[in-house]
This record gives structure tokens, sequence and C-alpha cells, in this order.
């Protein structure tokens, strides 16, 4: 009689396990859109300024770039091809961003912040980061600007995600693959929710403005105009 109440309490048990196993779940769960999260940008920038620390600025610049990535020197030039070779030097350069933007999907993020050189100078950065085909984010333009007269550095970090387009797809199957080989000088996220523009004028200086989907309207996020590059004493001035 015990046998046979220890086997029911058995059966009992192991039905009930089972009832808990095949509990339907939500089958959005595996197909949700991929959507942007400023944290995963602010966790890249962070991750790429301290392996210039670790590693040295070169070394990080070439790890944190995709092999298309682009940066003014004063015309775009690719990234990889001009660091070829390039020892890092024995300071390195410090940064951190104050402010991330992302597109609604997350295709692509827009990082900037202030910088400081070996030397003492000080500067801008604003950089486009594009998710890459395993889910991590690298570069694929980065450029510099005067910092701004009277800059406080910022206690937080702000980050923020751009709206979605009306009617965009709340499920996807299957996340698209990085775009490549691109003018990324100029482009927009996967969904045009984030988009950038860099205008390079005849004496090479640079505008750029980038503008986020917001309030229904695309709408202007950051604008900054660089100086005309310099150059040695004697030498002629850069032209674009």
């Amino acid at each position: 009689m015990i046998r046979s109440l220890a086997a029911a309490a058995l059966v009992a048990l192991s039905l009930s396990a089972c009832a808990t196993n095949t509990m339907p779940r939500d089958p959005a769960a595996r197909t949700l859109a991929p959507r942007g999260e400023p944290s995963t940008v602010i966790a890249a920038e962070l991750a790429f300024a301290r392996a210039a620390r670790e590693k040295g600025t070169w070394t990080a610049f070439r790890e944190y770039a995709t092999n298309d990535a682009v940066w003014p020197s004063p015309g775009w030039v690719n990234v990889q091809s001009s660091l070829q070779g390039q020892a890092d030097p024995a300071q390195p350069i410090v940064w951190g961003p104050d402010l991330v933007w992302t597109s609604c999907d997350g295709s692509f993020g827009f990082s900037t912040g202030p910088a400081t050189y070996p030397d003492g100078r000080k500067s801008r950065f604003a950089t486009i980061w594009q998710r890459q085909n395993d889910g991590e984010y690298r570069w694929v333009i980065d450029q510099g600007f005067d910092l701004e007269d009277g800059y406080a550095a910022r206690e937080m970090i702000s980050g923020r995600k751009a709206e979605c387009q009306k009617g965009q797809a709340n499920r996807l199957r299957k996340i698209p693959r990085a775009r490549r080989g691109e003018a990324w000088q100029s482009a927009s996220s996967d969904d045009a929710t984030l988009s950038w523009t860099t205008a390079l004028a005849p004496d090479c200086r640079r505008t750029l403005i980038v503008t986020a989907l917001s309030q229904g309207s695309m709408r202007e996020v950051f604008r900054r105009t660089s100086s005309v590059p310099p150059v040695a004493s004697g030498a002629p001035a850069p032209s674009c």
C-alpha cells in the first residue's frame, strides 16, 4: 500500500513537471525585431577607449574599425590602410563618450565626447558605429572637431534612441547582414531612423550633421564644423 501511494505520488509529480515544461511560450520571443540599445554602443565605445590605454592607440583603432572604415586625412582615406605598420605612440589618446544615439533597429549608432591627446590638446570625437553580423559593434567612420569653449564634463552619459518608423515591423525572422563598402561619410541606418552627412569644403573643413527620428520627423541632434587642417610651415594649404 505504501509503495502504491509512493508510485502514485511520483506519477503526479512527473505529470506536473511535464505540464510545466509544455506551458505555451510567447511565439514572438524568438522573432522580435532587433531594437537599438544605447547601452550597447556605450559599452563598445568604453571598451575601445580602454583598449587604447591598455594595448595602444593605433592597435585599438585597428581592432575596433571595420575593414572599410574611413576617416579624414584630410580627404577620406581607409583607416586600416592608413594605419598599416604604424607603431603605437608612447602615450595614448584618452577619451570617453558624453552622448550616444542609436537607430530604432540598432543597426547603427552615433557617439561623441571629449578626447585628450598626449600633448594636452583637446578635441571632440564623433563616431558612427555599425552592428556586425556577430552582434558586436565596430565603427565605420571617426572624425574629430574642436572641443567647444567652456566645456564641462557631464556626470552621466546621455543615451538616446531614435523613434521607430510608423508601421515598422515588430518581428523579423533574420537580422540583416551588415552592409559593406559604402561611402560612410554620409549614410543612414538600415531603418532610416538615424542619418548623418559630412560635407567636405574645398579647404578641407568638414561639417558633420547627424539627424534622428524624433517626435515624428527627422531632427538634427548633432552639428559640428572642423577647423582647416593644420599644415607644416612652408607647406601648401590643403585642398579637398
